[in-house]
């Protein structure tokens, strides 16, 4: 005891140190991953893992599922209808990597990349994912997830905004999200050619 203050002697510093780096380990080992994730209820929540970590939010709204099956519908007639490539909507898992398994509101996967597509999942990165912001948690998609489809290395993200009516359009651009624009008339992809999307018919 010095000055009312208890003195650690180097063994028990060492000690408290040894403890504190087997506990990390612990931390970092308990990562979910998919043999995890197919254990998730199926309670009607949207259920998913972002760099291991479990995260779930509710069911979407009629408007936003309104918004999906309009993009959805004409990204199948311009893509998918022409045997360019296929088009998937939530809830279809997609694993990007071992800790990262989500379910965008749409999924582009173009020919060249077909083989990802697996007969329970998609396992790999696809050409463009687009997702619908929920009013009850935006930064799951403006910030959560987005962070974790640059890691990966999706190469188009587009984050569609119902209540601004707005497409905001992220390109990679050397592992890192550029915006290349913000649309409410119509988006074309820039990873995909000769597909427009026209919005002002889908925002009600």
């Amino acid at each position: 005891m010095l000055f009312g203050y208890t003195v650690m002697s180097d063994n028990k510093i060492l000690e408290l140190n040894k403890v504190h780096a087997v506990s990390q380990s612990i931390i970092q080992r308990t990562k979910h991953a998919y043999a995890a994730y197919v254990c998730f209820p199926n309670d009607g929540n949207r259920h998913e893992i972002i760099d291991g970590d479990h995260f779930m939010n509710p069911a979407p709204t009629p408007r936003h599922q309104t918004v999906s099956r309009l993009i959805q519908y004409q990204l199948m007639t311009q893509i998918e209808m022409k045997g360019r490539g296929f088009v998937f909507n939530a809830p279809t898992d997609v694993e990007l990597a071992v800790h990262d398994i989500v379910q965008p509101d749409l999924i582009v996967v173009m020919s060249d990349r077909k083989s990802i597509i697996g007969s329970k999942k998609l396992k790999g990165i696809p050409n463009l994912l687009i997702e619908i912001l929920s009013e009850s948690n935006p930064d799951h998609d403006k910030v959560l997830k987005m962070e974790a489809y640059e890691r990966v290395d999706v190469p188009e993200y587009w984050i569609v905004d119902p209540e601004e009516r707005t497409v905001h359009q992220f390109l990679l651009v050397s592992q890192k999200y550029i915006l290349k624009g913000v649309h409410s008339n119509r988006v074309s992809p820039l990873t995909i050619s000769d597909v427009v999307i026209d919005l002002e018919g889908i925002w009600g």
